[in-house]
C-alpha cells in the first residue's frame, strides 16, 4: 500500500533483506496508481455537477462547514466501531441540515457557519484524542490519502457518485428553477425546502467518500475549483456540469502525475492542479 502523500518509501528490516525485482515493483505501482486515477475521475463525477449548484447558490462556506464537521463524523465512528464512512456521512448531513434550518430562519449565514465549522473541526479532533488504544494519523483526514485508496474504496467513491448523479439528474430541472429564483419556484408548484434538502444530502454524500480522497480541507476546493473553471465558457448550466466533470478529472490525473514527478502530497497536487486550470481557463475567456 502506498504511503500517504509521498510516492518514495525505503522499508528496512534488521534481520532480513528482501530483494523485489522490477516487475514486482512495477505491479505494484501500477495497481495503485490505477485506483488512485480511478478514485479521483469517480469523485469528479459527483462535484462537478454538485459544485456547480454550490457556485449557483453561493454556497461555498456551507460546503466547507458541511466538510469540517467530517473530522467528528470520523471521531464518533472510532468511538463507536462503525464504518468511517457511515460516521462521516451520519455528521455531515446533520451539520447540513443544520445550517440549512438555521438558514431558513434568517441567522446571519457567515457568522453562523464560521461558528459551526470551525467548533465541529476542533470538537472531531479532540474526541480522537479521547480514543483510547486507536493511532490515528489526522493527516490522512485532513489531506487525504488517494494512494492508499483500495477496491473495496473505490465501490465507495464510485457508488456514492452514483447516488449524487442520479439525486441531481432526477431533480435537475426543479433545481434549477429553484436556484434562479424560489419565488418562481414556489409559482411553478416547487418546494424549494425540497431542493435545498436534495442538494443537502448530494453535499452530505460526497464529504463521505472524499474523505479518503482530499481530505476534509480540500473537499471545498474540489467543489468549486472546477466548476468556477467551466463557469467562463459554458453557455447553459448542463455544459457547466459536465464541463467542471471533465476539469475536475483533469486535475485529479494531473495532480497525481505531478505528485509521482515532483514527489508531492497527493491531494493538495490535486487541488492546485484545478486552480492551475482555472487561472488558464480564466485567461482565455477574458480574452
Amino acid at each position: 500500500m502506498a504511503p500517504a502523500g509521498r510516492w518514495r518509501c525505503i522499508s528496512t528490516n534488521t534481520t532480513t533483506t528482501t530483494t523485489i525485482n522490477t516487475t514486482t515493483i512495477t505491479t505494484m505501482f501500477d495497481d495503485f496508481l490505477v485506483r488512485a486515477g480511478f478514485a479521483g475521475v469517480g469523485l469528479a463525477f459527483a462535484t462537478g455537477p454538485l459544485g456547480s449548484f454550490v457556485v449557483w447558490r453561493r454556497m461555498a462556506y456551507f460546503g466547507d462547514a458541511t466538510a469540517h464537521a467530517a473530522i467528528l463524523g470520523v471521531a464518533l465512528a472510532l468511538i463507536f466501531s462503525v464504518p468511517v464512512t457511515l460516521g462521516t456521512l451520519a455528521v455531515a448531513l446533520a451539520m447540513a441540515l443544520v445550517v440549512s434550518g438555521l438558514a431558513t430562519r434568517g441567522h446571519a449565514m457567515d457568522a453562523t457557519l464560521g461558528v459551526l465549522s470551525h467548533s465541529a473541526l476542533a470538537l472531531g479532533l479532540v474526541a480522537i484524542s479521547f480514543v483510547p488504544g486507536v493511532r490515528v494519523d489526522l493527516s490522512a483526514f485532513l489531506f487525504g490519502d488517494i494512494l492508499a485508496v483500495g477496491r473495496q474504496d473505490l465501490l465507495v467513491i464510485w457508488g456514492g457518485a452514483a447516488v449524487v448523479v442520479a439525486l441531481l439528474v432526477w431533480r435537475w430541472a426543479p433545481l434549477l428553477t429553484a436556484t434562479m429564483s424560489e419565488d418562481l419556484a414556489v409559482a411553478s408548484g416547487i418546494d424549494p425546502r425540497r431542493e435545498r434538502l436534495v442538494l443537502t444530502l448530494a453535499l452530505a454524500i460526497v464529504v463521505a467518500v472524499a474523505l479518503k480522497v482530499i481530505g476534509t480541507l480540500l473537499i471545498a476546493a474540489m467543489l468549486i475549483i472546477p466548476a468556477a473553471a467551466a463557469r467562463g465558457f459554458s453557455r447553459t448550466p448542463e455544459a457547466m456540469a459536465v464541463s467542471a466533470v471533465g476539469i475536475g478529472a483533469a486535475s485529479a490525473l494531473a495532480g497525481l502525475g505531478a505528485s509521482y514527478l515532483v514527489d508531492t502530497p497527493a491531494g493538495p497536487s490535486i487541488v492546485t492542479a484545478a486552480a492551475v486550470i482555472f487561472a488558464i481557463t480564466a485567461a482565455v475567456t477574458r480574452r
